[in-house]
This record gives structure tokens, C-alpha cells and sequence, in this order.
């Protein structure tokens, strides 16, 4: 168990979970009376932008010295995130009128982290903030006319039971486990 502890330290895990508390709440407090998911998409981006961060470790052989496989760490890692954004963001509006389906908050912060683990295996763990947040930048600007297309596009915002925006959060986060479980962070 000792080894999890260290393992948090060096990523900057507990540093990360009170940045996501922080962010997480300050969205909410600033949007509480309007929640809605918009709102929602902002909450999970920044609640996974601040936990990405820390997806690749301060030196890349010490890393490889490790006794325990790395893949299960990665994996477990990115779970962490996804699960904890959409516990979080989860939680904070059940303290305000409004609220959006759990589903949709499941759905988006799955796919979220999945992007972050994509991030991180392409550009390295201190950039995996970079594909969550310009995906969330790019969804409230695409018209949702009914296309497939722009449905994929504004995933993030769909309603739930929209079903290109389920498998749209569902193959990117699959896709982003796969990379950053079998590769991890660039380095």
C-alpha cells in the first residue's frame, strides 16, 4: 500500500484532488441559479484538466524502475480521474435547484478523461488538460442542426440518450485508456 501513497505523491495527486475541489465548486458557485449543461461540461473539463496533469511522472527512470506494472497504474489513474471529476461534479449540484441527468455527467466525464489519456500519450502527462479543454472550447460553437456530424462534434452538450454523443465518449474513452495504459505518457 505504501507504494500507492508514493505513487499519488509523484503525481501530485492530492495537489490535483484539492485544485479539482477548488475548480469544481468555483463553477458551480458561479452558475448555480442557471445550472445546466453547459455548466456541466465546464465543471468535468476543469475537474479533469487540473487531475491530467499529473499523468506522466518527474522522471522517466525512475518510472521504469518500478516493481509494479505500470499499465495497471496508468489505467488505474485515468479511471481515478474520470470517476472522481464525475463524483464530484455529481455531488456539488445535488446542493443547488437545477440538475442535469447523471447519465450525461457519466457519459462526459468518461470521455473527458479518455481525451485526457489521449493527450498525455501523444504530447506527454503535462499537457493531457490540452485535448479536454479544446474540445469543451470548441462544443458550445457547433450548430446542432440534427447531423450526425455536429453531433459528434458538440458531444459534450447533447442531451441524454443521444446516441452519437454516447459513442462518441464511449470510443474516446476506450481509445484513451488503450494508448495511455499500453504507452503512458511521452516523454
Amino acid at each position: 500500500m505504501r507504494w500507492a501513497v508514493l505513487y499519488a505523491r509523484s503525481r501530485q495527486l492530492p495537489a490535483a484532488f484539492a485544485a479539482l475541489l477548488v475548480a469544481t465548486s468555483a463553477v458551480w458557485l458561479l452558475g448555480r441559479d442557471g445550472w445546466n449543461g453547459v455548466l456541466v461540461a465546464l465543471a468535468l473539463t476543469t475537474a479533469v484538466a487540473v487531475t491530467a496533469i499529473g499523468l506522466s511522472g518527474q522522471d522517466p527512470e525512475l518510472d521504469r524502475t518500478a516493481a509494479r506494472p505500470w499499465p495497471v497504474r496508468r489505467f488505474a489513474h485515468l479511471a481515478l480521474i474520470a470517476v472522481v471529476a464525475g463524483a464530484v461534479v455529481l455531488g456539488i449540484q445535488q446542493l443547488g435547484p437545477a440538475q442535469v441527468a447523471a447519465s450525461v455527467i457519466i457519459r462526459d466525464a468518461a470521455g473527458l478523461a479518455g481525451l485526457a489519456g489521449l493527450a498525455a500519450t501523444v504530447a506527454g502527462g503535462q499537457f493531457g488538460w490540452t485535448l479536454p479543454l479544446v474540445w469543451c472550447a470548441i462544443a458550445p460553437f457547433v450548430r446542432d442542426n440534427g447531423s450526425t456530424a455536429e453531433r459528434v462534434l458538440a458531444w459534450l452538450l447533447q442531451p441524454p440518450q443521444t446516441a452519437a454523443a454516447t459513442w462518441t465518449a464511449a470510443v474516446l474513452a476506450v481509445a484513451g485508456a488503450v494508448a495511455y495504459t499500453a504507452w503512458g505518457g511521452r516523454r
